[in-house]
């Protein structure tokens, strides 16, 4: 942030109407106590924008305002200034013409640090003005996250070949204790909270250590240094002993569990490691607390829906169950239930593989095949608890189907999930698990299929008229147009990719119906079951997509990329 002279640019923001009299004196109190310029004062207490402030100081300094997002960065241009000066004055090379260089700083009047870049560079600087974030990021995504501590490490051993301590349990243990693999570690957990990703993929090839984040569903890349590379079983290591695992194991498949505080939140990280050709490869899901409990109106649910979902959940016994893909929302679901009707009138029991949530008031177990506690026999053991509610992570296998029956027959009712493309195929799916069709139509009462699907960015969405065509390739045959949104090409608050958060959507198939059972006990196909729902009332996941698409909530893009195989007929 430009340290300006207070009481001149505090008067130019007056000026300029982007601040009030009231606002400055309060800023300029503030500032005595914080030291800080007056424009980050102004900034932190939200009284201007810093896009604002930016724009305005650029017009009165004559020192252009960029955005590093909107300028072509060529790669000799990094190589001309190292990521450790870059990241240390907040600044960003951004093109070089003949014998001067142009860089985005968030100080543009440090004389100092212009010094030291002409000095390092032999280039003269020109400077630029940018938001600090703007710089921060642009360092991140351009030199690749931890580039500096990786040059640190590099400095501090640069002939550390990869193969010394693959099997020397002693040194990994230490290597992995140095404080800069540690900042290292941490730095990669912090840039994907602060992503909002949902899991770290960390992924060893032969040449490269690549980090890819998963947010909104959807994989992102992100940059590493070359360097890494030669840093993988240090990281390893790093990851084993925050999550208690056997650090001389790479054989062997292993789970742990790393909680980590950000800030004010609380994070629990559950981490996979699997043994690869090339090293281990390790996946971290990121399960913050204060996101993990959603009520079922932050579900995404219709308002038809939600009303009919609040009647089942309120069932004295029976099966309800939810569907959908690994990874869309299928156990957030259940939570939100089982959160609805948590009381101290009701015994609740669940049985999960993992336990990822922790429900106060709840019986949770978790599955440990080792000694033989897997679903079937966790929900014996439950059984004899005198429950009211059950919950079973998955309907794995007949034994857990028959016991999961039996249970809502005898009056307790029943959550659980499986994995079908639609609610029509779970009736199907039982039946080919064994299940006698009169047990099924008797005992399931209702099943949600569900997808989750990334929101489009209020700030950058773009409103467009599709063609007829796009309305074909998702089932739909309408002929008049409609305008609907599509992805922009990003902002800041969606960090350039069009979307920020997901919501679902669903399909609710409730037997309650007498023909509908007589389908079941025929043991007709899914298809003759889904037509049957449909004139009774039930949404498809398409159409439940497009009200969602209408109303600006999602893309036609997103729809077809989570439903594709729902098929859909409107006749």
């Amino acid at each position: 942030m430009v340290k300006e002279n207070r009481e001149l640019i505090g008067q130019i923001l007056l000026r300029e109407g982007l601040i009030n009299q009231g606002q400055l004196e309060k800023a300029l109190k503030q500032q005595t106590k914080t030291n800080e310029s007056i424009g980050h004062t102004l900034i932190g207490l939200g009284y201007i924008h810093e896009e604002n402030f930016l724009s305005c100081l650029s017009k009165h300094l004559g020192i252009p305002y960029t955005k590093i997002s909107n300028v072509e960065i060529l790669p000799g241009v990094l190589k001309k200034v190292p990521v450790k000066f870059a990241s240390r004055y907040k600044i960003f090379p951004l093109k070089i013409e003949k014998k001067s260089i142009t860089v985005a700083m968030a100080d543009p009047l440090d004389v100092r640090i212009q010094d030291d870049l002409r000095f390092l560079t032999d280039l003269k600087p020109i400077p630029v003005i940018a938001s600090e974030k703007d710089i921060v990021r642009a360092i991140r995504h351009y030199y690749g996250i931890g580039a500096e501590t990786i040059d640190e490490m590099v400095a501090a051993d640069q002939k550390i070949p990869i193969e010394l301590f693959q099997d020397k349990e002693e040194d990994l243990e230490k290597l992995a204790e140095d404080p800069t693999i540690i900042k290292f570690v941490n730095q990669i957990i912090l840039e994907a909270y602060q992503n909002r990703a949902t899991d770290i993929h960390i992924e060893p090839f032969k040449d490269e250590l690549k980090i890819r984040y998963r947010i909104d569903g959807v994989l992102h890349e992100t940059t590493t240094p070359a360097a890494m590379h030669a840093f993988q079983q240090s990281i390893i290591s790093r990851i084993k002993i925050m999550a208690d695992m056997n650090i001389a194991e790479h054989r062997l498949p292993q789970d742990g569990r790393i909680k980590l505080n950000v800030g004010k939140e609380r994070l629990d990280l559950r981490v996979a490691i699997i043994p690869t050709i090339y090293g281990e490869s390790i996946d971290l899901r990121i399960l913050p607390h204060s996101q993990m409990m959603l009520g079922l109106k932050q579900l995404g649910l219709s308002r038809s829906y939600l009303e009919k979902t609040e009647v089942l959940i309120h069932l004295s016994h029976g099966i309800v169950l939810v569907t959908g893909p690994t990874g869309h929302g299928k156990t957030t679901t259940l939570y939100a239930c089982l959160s609805k009707i948590n009381s101290p009138e009701k015994k609740i029991i669940t049985i999960e593989d993992p336990v990822e949530y922790r429900l106060r008031g709840v019986n949770q177990i978790q599955i440990r095949p080792k000694i033989n506690l897997v679903f079937a026999n966790g929900l014996r053991a439950i059984l004899r608890q005198d429950p009211d509610v059950i919950m079973v992570g998955e309907i794995r296998d007949l034994e857990t189907a028959e016991i999961a029956i039996r249970a809502s027959l005898t009056g307790h009712l029943v959550f659980s999930t499986l994995h079908t493309n639609d609610a029509c195929g779970a009736i199907t799916r039982l039946i080919d698990m064994g299940i006698e069709p009169y047990l099924v139509s008797s005992s399931v009462e209702a099943v949600l299929a569900q997808r989750l699907v990334r929101l489009l960015c209020n700030e950058c969405k773009e409103e467009y008229k599709p063609e007829v065509d796009i309305f074909k390739k998702m089932g739909f045959d309408i002929q008049k147009k409609v305008t609907i949104y599509k992805a922009g090409k990003g902002c800041e608050q969606c960090r350039y990719t069009g979307y920020k958060g997901r919501t679902g959507i669903y399909e609710l198939l409730i037997i309650n119906d007498e023909e509908l059972k007589q389908l079941i006990l025929e043991r007709v196909p899914a298809g003759v079951i889904k037509k049957k729902a449909q004139s009774l009332g039930m949404k498809t996941l398409k159409q439940d997509g497009w009200d969602k698409i209408q109303k600006g909530v999602t893309s036609v893009e997103e729809v077809l990329r989570v439903a594709q195989q729902e098929t859909l007929s409107l006749g």
